[in-house]
C-alpha cells in the first residue's frame, strides 16, 4: 500500500489562483476603466471581453483541478473543455448583444423604461 499523499498545498494553490482571478474581475467591475469600458470590439466593450475570457479561464481551471483533468490525455481533456468554452462564450456574447440592443431601443424610442 502506498502512503497517503496530502493535497493541502495543491488546494491552497487552486484557492489562491481562483481568488486572484476573482479579485481582478471585482476590481475591474467596480472601477470600470474608461479605456476598457468605452471602446468596443465586435459590439462588446473590451471590459466585457475581459470578463468573458476570465470566466472561461476560471471554468477551465476549476475543471482542471477539481475534475482531475491534469492527468488525462489531451484529446479527452479537449472533448470536455472545448464544448464548455464554446457554450460559455456563445451564451455570454448573446446575452451582452441582446442587452445592448434592448438598451438602444429604449434609449432611442418613445417607449419609457418600465422597470
Amino acid at each position: 500500500m502506498g502512503a497517503h499523499v496530502s493535497n493541502t498545498k495543491r488546494i491552497w494553490q487552486v484557492f489562491i489562483y481562483l481568488s486572484v482571478l476573482t479579485i481582478v474581475e471585482v476590481v475591474l467591475g467596480i472601477f470600470k476603466p474608461d479605456a476598457l469600458f468605452h471602446h468596443d470590439l465586435f459590439s462588446l466593450s473590451y471590459l466585457n471581453w475581459i470578463f468573458i475570457i476570465l470566466t472561461i479561464v476560471k471554468a477551465y481551471y476549476i475543471m482542471w483541478a477539481f475534475m482531475h483533468l491534469e492527468g488525462e490525455k489531451a484529446s479527452f481533456r479537449w472533448s470536455i473543455v472545448a464544448p464548455m468554452v464554446f457554450l460559455i462564450a456563445y451564451l455570454a456574447c448573446l446575452i451582452l448583444i441582446e442587452g445592448d440592443y434592448i438598451h438602444d431601443v429604449f434609449k432611442t424610442s418613445s417607449m419609457k423604461w418600465m422597470f
